[in-house]
């Protein structure tokens, strides 16, 4: 089993991240790849086609404002050994009001005028065990690369009003492939201060 860590960035990484991923138990066969780009669906996308290329099985994502255990990898890899082929982390968002970055609603609405906006809505309560959600960032995420050919030949670039993270999940789901929450691997945000589920007003 072959696992790329694929890290998108513009020029900078924090220390905190950078203390994690020396600090991350890699099983034999990985490889840490990154992608160094004013535009993140760019730097996702050859992201994504080198682990295609280079014949990886697996790839996880991690953005360089993440802080997260040793035993991420291990944990993940767990739950696409069950037969899933993404599965994200619990974290949140850097800024109040603190929301999960997984998302219950993740699709186009239409308001009273007609008028169509991207609806992403983050569960305002988190369901007990492992759940499927219809989108998720990108902070902390292993997938099979099988769910990122699925995705077609521009994954990441954004569509519908929605970023390059959301617009995956919808292209991937489309193709028939859940998307699910591990919520007991959690990571921490790196913001102004550490962001974790303390934070989250429920």
């Amino acid at each position: 089993m072959r696992t790329m860590i694929a890290v998108p960035c513009m020029d900078t990484v924090q220390t905190f991240f950078m203390t994690s991923l020396l600090s991350l138990r890699k099983p034999e066969g990985t490889e840490v790849a990154v992608a160094s780009c004013s535009l993140v669906y760019e730097a996702r996308h050859n992201l994504a086609m080198k682990a295609i290329k280079d014949g990886f099985d697996r790839v996880l994502w991690l953005d360089s404002d993440m802080r997260f255990d040793p035993d991420l990898m291990e944990r993940l890899g767990a739950d696409l050994d069950g037969g899933r082929d993404i599965v994200t982390g619990l974290y949140f968002t850097r800024k109040n009001p603190v929301k999960p970055c997984v998302y219950e609603v993740c699709h186009p609405k239409k308001r009273k005028n007609g008028e169509i906006y991207p609806a992403a809505e983050s569960f305002k309560k988190l369901p007990a065990g492992i759940f499927e959600a219809e989108g998720c960032g990108f902070g902390c995420v292993m997938m099979t690369t099988d769910a990122l050919r699925a995705a077609g030949d521009l994954p990441f670039f954004p569509t519908e009003g929605f970023g390059e993270d959301l617009t995956f999940c919808r292209k991937v789901r489309a193709a028939g492939i859940p998307i699910w929450c591990d919520p007991d691997i959690k990571a921490d945000h790196i913001g102004i201060s550490l962001i974790n589920e303390t934070q989250w007003r429920r």
